[in-house]
């Protein structure tokens, strides 16, 4: 498997306001950030600091109110294959096999049939569900319809990965066994990603470098110095943990003596 060549994504300035009734609600405020071509991007930070938000705006699911995000330099306006979305829930076609869902995915990639189910086969095997291929979602556990989806996102040679909290519904073994299977399949392709978590042991598991989100922005971002495999007994490891927690921590009680 190739993936496309990878882009930077930048947000410069970027604003986003959702209304509730009368209710204001900004999701963003004057955000702006710099990811590397081909780097591992986690996103940390409470629910509502606008983590998704951020991913919807390079997803094209969405349009900034304020400020531009570009995709290798290019303003992002609407969805698009060179983006691949890894959501929480795999939404997989439950009438499909495994192979017609990662396939489903390459029907506008200007391939033939034959080609998009040669391709869908061998990102499967990639995968490590060669075997599974036949089956459909309700015959797979939560963890192989996870992969499915990496599959389907993978087909499509994205030059950018989006993934939004995409195994926080598994169990903490299998959790552990797709983490490793993205960052073997990131090492091997290593397409630019950007990944949405809440939990910092995963963010510090998987990533180069990691953002923490407050009011609508990224306010820390922390290199991970440490190469892979890596280890969560390790004491660099757990210092650099705490450190994130204690910031995460002090936005946390920042914003809510200024909402008082």
């Amino acid at each position: 498997m190739t993936t496309g060549t990878s882009q930077d994504v930048t947000f410069d300035a970027v604003g986003k306001l959702f209304r509730q009734g009368m209710r204001e609600i900004h999701a963003l405020r004057g955000c702006s950030l710099h990811i590397r071509p081909g780097e591992f991007f986690s996103l940390l930070g409470p629910s509502g600091t606008g983590k998704t938000t951020l991913l919807n705006l390079v997803a094209g699911f969405d349009r900034p109110d304020q400020g531009t995000v570009t995709v290798g330099g290019s303003p992002v306006r609407r969805p698009g294959p060179d983006r691949a979305v890894v959501f929480q829930a795999p939404t997989l076609y439950p009438w499909m096999s495994a192979l017609d869902n990662v396939a489903a995915g390459l029907k506008h990639a200007g391939l033939s049939r034959s080609e998009r189910r040669d391709r869908a086969r061998a990102q499967l095997a990639e995968v490590g569900l060669t075997d599974a291929a036949a089956r459909r979602p309700y015959q797979l556990s939560g963890g192989m319809q996870q992969r499915v989806g990496i599959a389907r996102a993978l087909a499509m040679r994205p030059s950018v990965l989006l993934m939004d909290e995409p195994f926080a519904a598994l169990d903490a073994y299998v959790r552990q066994e797709v983490q490793r299977l993205v960052v073997a399949l990131w090492q091997r392709h290593p397409v630019t990603t950007i990944f949405v978590t809440h939990s910092i042991e995963e963010a510090l598991l998987l990533s180069t470098r990691v953002g923490i989100m407050s009011s609508g922005r990224v306010s820390d971002i922390y290199d991970v110095p440490f190469g892979y495999p890596r280890d969560v007994t390790d004491a660099e490891f757990n210092d650099l943990r705490r450190e994130i927690m204690g910031r995460i921590e002090a936005g946390v009680h920042s914003e809510r003596e200024a909402s008082r």
